[in-house]
């Protein structure tokens, strides 16, 4: 199934341990959500640009689940129900805007820091508690978590946002990042992998100046 430019992409922040750890930050004791605009969404092949306003962006390999049909309240156990399947997503941060700024809208929120795809697997075809994802760099691999280390599961996620706000169909979350995030540099080539899902490969290049 191809993808479409979601609504909205709702993040989950610090739902693998080991990455709230490496970052400094502590477990949150329910979902931390937050937004990227749909402005930042690029596909695989496209070109992640690093702005001039960072000295230091990251890559954040996740699985990201696509909403199927309008949910609003959903329960958790007709979460998964609710899903048009998985795909794979690279919530890139300017990490050094994040640090400095209370809110994370900026430094999440760029255009071209939301690599999306290559496709959306429905969720017949994977086996949820064998998901895997992987991030490499350049062919060398920074990132591996597996959804069963997640702090909160995919179905828990669904339906802990559903309480906040209506999901529609396209709609993405994206559920989190393991540790290893690690900084892009221009001339990289950066790959998410979900097995079973496919490969989102983005080459990186610095923001051309204009004349």
């Amino acid at each position: 199934m191809a993808i479409a430019r979601p609504g909205k992409i709702v993040c989950v922040g610090r739902n693998y341990r080991e990455h709230a750890v490496e970052l400094g930050n502590v477990v949150p004791q329910e979902p931390l959500l937050f937004l990227k605009p749909s402005t930042a969404v690029i596909g695989d092949g496209d070109t992640i640009v690093l702005p001039p306003e960072s000295a230091r962006v990251e890559h954040e390999a996740e699985i990201a689940v696509v909403i199927g049909k309008r949910i609003r309240r959903v329960p958790e156990a007709q979460a998964l129900a609710a899903l048009a399947g998985i795909t794979c997503l690279n919530d890139v941060t300017a990490r050094d805007l994040q640090r400095r700024e209370e809110q994370w809208t900026r430094a999440k929120g760029f255009d071209t820091f939301c690599p999306l795809g290559p496709r959306v697997v429905p969720l017949e075809q994977v086996r949820l508690a064998e998901l895997e994802v992987r991030c490499r760099v350049n062919g060398i691999e920074r990132q591996r978590g597996h959804a069963h280390d997640m702090v909160f599961g995919l179905a828990a996620l669904v339906a802990f946002a559903s309480q906040a706000m209506t999901l529609e169909p396209g709609d993405v979350i994206a559920t989190g990042t393991p540790g290893g995030v690690g900084p892009l540099t221009a001339g990289d080539v950066v790959e998410v992998e979900i097995p079973g899902v496919g490969v989102l490969r983005n080459p990186v290049a610095a923001e051309s100046r204009k004349a």
